[in-house]
């Protein structure tokens, strides 16, 4: 019988509970297990170990709860093509409870799994044992692994440069016999300069062909290992054994050399993929002028602290997240934003670690450091989505998998049959090679993960983080787009327009009810109130028995008196009779009527008015010419929704929605088979967001939003989502051209070198062309631009 395993169950909120998982497990064949409500974990022992134990985990699931994950980023080195990262991942989720995505583009694993089935170190240890070597990923990892690459880069081009040089004969010699001329290296020689370029040159390919062997499959190493073996060893016997036959030492070392440039190239394009993150990664200067006992002095960026007190000379860039505390300059925050404007700092405003002060001396304290500032939670962003998949790879994945194994049955096929058929084995062999060597399942495997790079580091340039690639992906998709009033098509900065007073009730009197009310509320409504109360010297009195009613209002005792204050039609629940015509007036020009009321009696009613933002207009314009419906959702009366909607030129929309019926709203949109976009900045709009397929959260919005979007629009702009949308279009346009050559490059290329109408020197420059050219497509989205929307 096998050992009980310990492992985290969410989700229970009583013993009853724990009970229930625990009849449901042990009604599991071969299953014993003991539920512990108050450590929240679950002892499983299987009786019988052939049994899986995700199918322990897969019955927690369906009796509603959750077992709990953790997750674990990696960095592998040795792979040396796609096949080695479908081996890793697929050797890793065999484990239980386990879900690995391996990224061969970006060289990292990102490891979903359940703590007390397995651990990191048997992670890691598990992909050491296929040959591979892995470290932690860690944040501060990011300028060692850059230099770990170029000096492995440098190394490169060395090897390459000592292979081509012995190569140099060879290609003389081919190019001699081209023109008629006869050999002019003996037969020993050209072994000599083979053996070296085979043996020393190419050692790196029998070495990974080796570890991917002893791990049970084969990759593309295998093939180039076999191909240029056979014809190595061919034409080694015919020198020893002085054989009546040609030589194709030159085969051999061209298909090495041509393989290893080919590797090269595609080293130094899939490094410019990554270049987009690496320009965040350099925005952080090094030392930070830190003020301790009066005296200003240089320091580290990493010793910052929070709380400490560091000074901004002008030209130089921001150290770590901040706010304010003297002076006043322009900051250029276009490396977050996108947004080249520079924008005006002073007292109390908070600056960004990476902008770039303009003009003026500023006194910060530091409220972001390390982890915690803008910029890491970005660079984090862009590293998770650049080491994610998108469902358009499942299927290139699933090729790759089974790639190597094919050729290799097709290479043995062509063979023999080509010697049946034709009785010629020395012919019949050149085209087995042939096959072996023109196959490349890497332009496969990096078909989709360098364009989801380039895209995600050309929008994090651009103030556009996507999530993951899912988000990337299904960004195009969206015909029906949602977006809410109240900061996203308005600058979400009410302010007070109007105090309109009851008869025989004085200013005073309002706004102290309307500002001990409000006083405490986070919503923008309640802070334009709050700040116009103050600015009239208004004094908040003590509150008792308050209540909110999300949506609708308050209400609480002031001083003994019953008061109330919110929309009109909930002061008229309550039981008051209001002034239709003074709510219709203002609600008609767009405002917002907010009524108050004490003990038996309406005091009164302040009309608050929000500027629309100045791109609206233009950014919903072109994302209806785009070919997207955009419906507005709000909290607000119709009369104003409607002026909004009219304003912005949007036809459909709907008014008086609560913050719980958002998502509803959203999830209604969805049941009619639509792909739904919601847009959103505040708390109310975060569970709207989740219910969307594509969430986007407007940059200054809420965390909570910030966490629950798909993707982040680090401007304040609404053409930025018709900028995401288009950024969506032009990745997945250059993902799907990549996999279309890649698999026509295949397609056409075995069936050649099968009926030998290509030999093995030029299908070995065709596979390294391959690889290179996928990685060269996916490059050019470095010239997709934000677009620039006007009103005309």
């Amino acid at each position: 019988m096998a050992e009980p395993v310990s492992f985290p169950i969410r989700g229970m909120t009583c013993a009853s509970c724990a009970a229930r998982v625990e009849k449901v497990l042990n009604r599991l064949d071969g299953v014993s297990a003991v539920v512990n409500f108050a450590t929240e974990r679950a002892q499983v022992t299987l009786q019988d170990p052939s049994i899986p134990f995700n199918t322990v985990l897969d019955a927690v699931k369906q009796a509603g709860f959750s077992v709990e994950q953790s997750s674990l980023d990696l960095s592998v080195s040795g792979m040396s093509c796609a096949s080695c990262a479908a081996r890793i991942e697929r050797v890793l989720n065999r484990q239980p409870g386990v879900q690995a995505v391996v990224n061969f583009a970006t060289e990292q694993a990102h490891i979903d799994y359940v703590a007390g089935l397995t651990d990191p170190a048997s992670l890691q240890s598990s992909i050491e044992k296929l040959g591979f070597g892995v470290a932690p990923l860690k944040p501060d990892m990011a300028q060692t692994a850059q230099d770990q690459k170029a000096k492995a880069w440098r190394h490169d081009c060395y090897q390459f440069l000592l292979t081509a040089l012995l190569s140099l004969p060879f290609f003389f010699e081919m190019l001699s016999m081209f023109f008629g001329h006869m050999h002019g290296l003996s037969g020993w020689m050209q072994m000599l300069l083979a053996s070296i370029v085979q043996f020393y040159c190419g050692r790196n390919f029998y070495k990974n062909a080796w570890k991917s062997i002893q791990s049970g499959s084969a990759n593309m190493d295998v093939l180039v290992v076999l191909g240029t073996t056979i014809t190595y060893l061919f034409s080694a016997c015919v020198v020893i054994f002085s054989l009546p036959q040609p030589l194709y030492f030159e085969a051999s070392v061209s298909i090495i050399t041509l393989v290893s440039l080919g590797k090269l190239m595609e080293v130094y394009a899939k490094n410019k993929t990554s270049s987009g993150l690496q320009s965040l990664l350099t925005l952080q200067p090094r030392v930070a002028h830190i003020e301790r006992d009066g005296e200003v002095t240089d320091q580290p960026v990493g010793t910052v602290r929070q709380g400490d007190i560091f000074v901004v000379r002008p030209g130089e860039t921001v150290p770590v997240d901040g706010v304010v505390l003297d002076g006043a300059s322009d900051v250029n925050e276009a490396m977050l934003t996108g947004e080249s404007l520079p924008v005006l700092k002073k007292t109390g405003a908070q600056v960004f670690g990476g902008t770039l002060n303009a003009n003026g001396l500023l006194r910060v304290q530091a409220t972001g450091v390390g982890a915690d500032t803008v910029l890491a939670h970005i660079v984090k962003m862009v590293e998770q989505a650049q080491g994610s998949k998108a469902q358009v790879q499942r299927l290139a994945d699933k090729v790759a998998g089974v790639f190597v194994p094919v050729v290799l049955v097709l290479a043995g096929l062509t063979f023999v049959i080509g010697w049946a058929v034709s009785g010629q084995a020395l012919w019949s062999l050149v085209n087995a090679v042939s096959v072996l060597v023109i196959a490349c399942p890497c332009s496969l495997g990096l078909a989709t993960p360098t364009a989801i790079m380039v895209g995600t580091g050309r929008g994090a340039n651009a103030g556009i983080l996507f999530r993951n690639a899912d988000a990337l992906e299904q960004a195009e998709t969206v015909k029906t787009l949602i977006v809410d009033k109240t900061g996203t098509l308005t600058e979400g900065m009410p302010t007070v327009s109007n105090v309109l007073l009851a008869s025989g009730i004085t200013e005073d009197r309002l706004l102290q009810v309307a500002y001990s009310l409000e006083k405490e509320s986070e919503h923008p409504l309640a802070r334009a109130i709050v700040e116009y109360a103050q600015s009239k010297h208004t004094n908040a009195a003590a509150l008792g028995e308050f209540l909110a009613v999300p949506g609708k209002g308050v209400q609480a005792n002031i001083a003994g008196e019953s008061a109330w204050l919110g929309s009109p039609q909930f002061i008229q629940s309550v039981g008051f009779a209001l002034d239709e015509r003074i709510i219709m007036e203002h609600e008609n020009a767009g405002k917002t009527v907010i009524a108050v009321a004490s003990s038996h009696a309406v005091l009164g009613y302040i009309a608050l008015s929000d500027r629309l933002r100045g791109d609206s207009a233009a950014a919903l314009k072109a994302l209806q010419k785009s070919g997207i419906n955009v419906v507005m959702l709000t909290g607000d009366n119709a009369r104003a929704a409607a002026r909004v909607a009219e304003q912005v030129g949007i036809t459909d929309f709907k008014a008086g929605v609560l913050p719980a019926d958002k998502a509803s709203a959203v999830e209604a949109f969805r049941a009619k088979g639509q792909k739904v976009g919601m847009v959103g900045d505040g708390i109310n709009d975060a569970p709207a967001l989740a219910a969307a397929d594509v969430g986007f959260a407007i940059g200054a919005g809420s965390a909570i939003a910030l966490e629950t979007a798909d993707i982040v629009l680090m401007n304040n702009d609404l053409s930025s989502v018709l900028n995401a949308i288009s950024l969506s279009r032009a990745t997945l346009s250059k993902i799907r051209q990549n996999l279309f050559f890649a698999f026509i490059y295949n397609a056409l290329g075995l069936p050649l070198a099968a009926f030998g109408l290509l030999n093995p020197i030029v299908a070995g420059a065709a596979m390294a062309l391959s690889s290179v050219s996928v990685v060269s497509n996916s490059l050019l989205l470095k010239r997709w631009m934000p677009g620039v929307y006007k009103n005309k």
